[in-house]
């Protein structure tokens, strides 16, 4: 298969809405986030191209960050300003936390309401500000000389601690996207991840750490019982722990695949055919296969064949072609 998430959004980001447009972007974040924990491991580390902020760009990020200024970066958003400044200031982490539970509540929904459009607008302006006073000042004003930032490396001891942290306000950030399919998508991986990874700690009796501190989170870190007491929130809370108990690891990576398939296909199911939630939809699903051409090319064409039928299927069915063909 030769076509690509990259080549996706390529395609068709152009043609969306501003706003949908950040909806894809945030799709791509991900690997956004990689990118800065292998640079924090390995400052020569190859940047992931699928990601939205470049080396250099992540590297002024942190430079500014570490300044006390704002990067204008429009893909550099609130909880990577959060991990940044959790990092460069460690000793502050637990005080950092507790803020950051605070001040969260009310700058989170101010950024995700902002996102794209005010945000946006104001990094414009502010260039053409800057751009109409140096205009106005002869000679020109001399660019200040530029401050050098010493980011400490990721030391081998702390990935996992700082992977996790990155992770859980990464969620807790997506979870409360204005989008409701995509904050919801966020949340059903949250709790996927989570019961899965309690499912293994009980049966290695290793401990995991749990991330977030939604409402299965909380039951998950405090519940004795055999399912967490999750039967009222989790539809067929069982066959998290049939998955977990799969000794094929092979086997276990598919079932799991499905899941996230099928959630895509029942939340997708009455939406008109090019929403932003079906566009985001082709993307998991193209991702997930793409990883299974790589593991398995059999399996990963079979699942190419049943995306392209629900693609077509989708079209017959839309309300934009029964409405051409009345």
């Amino acid at each position: 298969m030769t076509y690509s998430i990259a080549d996706f959004r390529k395609e068709v980001r152009p043609i969306l809405s501003r706003f949908d447009a950040k909806v894809m972007d945030l799709f791509f974040m991900k690997f956004d986030n990689q990118n800065l924990l292998n640079f924090l491991k390995d400052k020569e580390a190859k940047f992931d191209e699928r990601g939205n902020i470049t080396k250099s760009e992540m590297e002024e990020c942190f430079r500014l960050i570490s300044l006390g200024r704002k990067p204008k970066n429009k893909y550099f958003l609130l909880y990577l300003k959060t991990f940044m400044l959790e990092y460069l200031n460690p000793q502050q982490e637990e005080d950092k936390k507790k803020d950051t539970l605070q001040d969260d509540e009310e700058t989170l929904q101010e950024e995700v309401d902002t996102l794209p459009e005010k945000e946006e607008e104001e990094a414009v302006q502010q260039e053409e500000e800057d751009l109409d006073d140096d205009a106005d000042v002869w000679p020109p004003k001399k660019k200040e000389p530029q401050v050098v930032v010493e980011i400490p490396q990721l030391d081998d001891s702390d990935t996992a601690k700082w992977e996790n942290r990155l992770a859980e306000i990464y969620y807790r950030w997506a979870m409360e996207y204005k989008n409701k399919f995509v904050s919801a998508w966020f949340e059903f991986n949250l709790n996927l991840n989570n019961i899965l990874s309690a499912y293994a700690s009980r049966k290695y009796k290793m401990n995991v750490e749990v991330l977030g501190d939604n409402a299965v989170a909380v039951l998950v870190k405090t519940s004795k019982q055999r399912d967490f007491e999750l039967g009222e929130i989790i539809e067929d809370i069982d066959l998290f722990q049939r998955i977990s108990d799969e000794p094929d690891l092979f086997d276990r990576e598919k079932k799991i695949d499905l899941m996230r398939w099928k959630w895509l296909d029942e939340q997708t199911y009455v939406n008109y055919f090019f929403s932003i939630e079906k566009v985001f939809t082709y993307l998991v699903k193209l991702e997930i296969i793409e990883r299974w051409i790589t593991l398995d090319p059999v399996e990963g064409r079979k699942l190419f064949r049943t995306l392209i039928d629900s693609l077509k299927k989708s079209v017959v069915d839309s309300p934009e072609l029964k409405i051409l063909q009345m």
